[in-house]
């Protein structure tokens, strides 16, 4: 019965630790994502004009680096939690062990008392000498043997439980530093943050005197992309109804893509959605409501546009001063617009990731760098957030 407790024992005082091992392991993955977002973030501020004239886009970019930094900030706090509860654990274990030990040595002490050890040390010989008889003489033959073994096992546990100890203290000694690191970064991150947010207050408090320019200049643009989500409407209209009935490959690509939804890749290697889908209010101008027919997404300047899923080349159109790309996988569109430099051309297979052309950076616009993504179903505009990978 014994036996099949000992192992048992020993896992229920592992799982602890594996589970607490992992939990941080996974905090600190989350913590080096964000950091690389914040990184990226830094990028696109520092491919600005680099004057201290506040715009919309620093403005945007500021927010995201501090979304992201209140995120990192909050994992790193898990971690520390973490780190206390593991901690905590270390010590129970460790108190533990040092009872057990203190345990082991008096049973130890009070076993050599309580028999023949004193005899036994002083003259093995004559021990088994003033047997009475052979009887006798065998029995405490065989009675120093186990006791001998006995000594060893008894002397062996107390060796290892002290051995766990040090082990024990060892990982308490690199849970501490680990708990000073995290709490160091913390702080760097809360006077980072403090200083994102003045500098957001200073350009809101800048963009609110432009305010009535800034807000003619927004209607201008949102009458232009009006305008262009329009053509992008009529050439998937036309696409759709003159459309075939679909061939066994393309049924096979749209079934694909359906099962996708909310796993396809985003349709840039780096970047944040720095545009919704959907209807929203102007984050600086309460007077100014965004309708975005699909999401935007920025990124680095001189970044490219990829495919979400393999498929055809429908359209490849200008719209403007860019292009607007379609790709057709089944009855399923997808829609990228503010490419600089096409890569492909209508009739040609793409596969997922492919690059499909270069996006262009706005020089009017602070020389931001953004696409805009769409997906339909047939005529149907959907919601694309629903469909890449968060």
């Amino acid at each position: 019965m014994r036996k099949e407790i000992i192992p048992a024992l020993i896992v229920s005082l592992l799982i602890p630790a594996l589970m607490s091992a992992q939990s941080l392991k996974e905090l600190q993955a989350q913590q080096k994502k964000y950091a690389e977002e914040i990184e990226q973030t830094g990028k696109m501020i520092k491919q600005t004009k680099q004057d201290e004239k506040a715009t919309e886009n620093k403005l945007n970019l500021t927010n995201q680096e501090i979304r992201t930094r209140k995120k990192l900030i909050a994992s790193i706090n898990n971690e520390i939690n973490a780190l206390d509860a593991e901690q905590k654990r270390l010590r129970n274990e460790r108190s533990r062990l040092e009872y057990e030990l203190d345990s082991l040595k008096r049973d130890y002490a009070l076993l050599v008392q309580k028999t023949h050890y004193a005899d036994i040390q002083q003259s093995p010989l004559l021990f088994l000498l003033s047997s009475q008889d052979f009887d006798q003489l065998f029995r405490r033959m065989r009675y120093m043997r186990e006791f001998a073994v006995y000594r060893q096992n008894q002397v062996k546990k107390i060796e290892e439980v002290k051995a766990d100890i040090l082990i024990q203290s060892d990982l308490l000694e690199d849970n501490r530093k680990e708990k000073a690191s995290a709490l160091k970064t913390q702080q760097r991150e809360k006077d980072k943050l403090a200083s994102n947010e003045r500098k957001q207050k200073a350009m809101l408090n800048e963009l609110k005197k432009q305010e009535k320019q800034l807000v003619a200049k927004q209607r201008q643009q949102q009458k232009k992309i009006d305008e262009l989500n329009k053509e992008i409407e009529r050439a998937i209209a036309k696409q759709v109804d003159r459309k075939q009935q679909l061939t066994k490959e393309q049924e096979l690509i749209a079934g694909g893509f359906a099962a996708n939804k909310g796993r396809l890749p985003w349709p840039v290697a780096k970047g944040y959605i720095s545009g919704h889908y959907g209807k929203h209010q102007h984050p600086v101008y309460e007077n100014v409501t965004i309708n975005n027919k699909g999401i935007y997404i920025q990124t680095i300047s001189g970044s490219d546009a990829r495919a979400v899923y393999e498929g055809e080349v429908t359209t490849c159109m200008v719209m403007g001063s860019t292009y607007a790309i379609i790709i057709q996988h089944g009855n399923y569109r997808t829609v990228y617009t503010g490419i600089q430099k096409p890569y492909v051309k209508p009739g040609d297979k793409v596969t997922a990731k492919q690059n499909i052309g270069k996006i262009a950076s706005n020089a009017d616009e602070d020389n931001k760098t953004e696409l805009q993504f769409q997906v339909w179903e047939d005529r149907n505009l959907l919601n694309p957030e629903l469909w890449i990978a968060q």
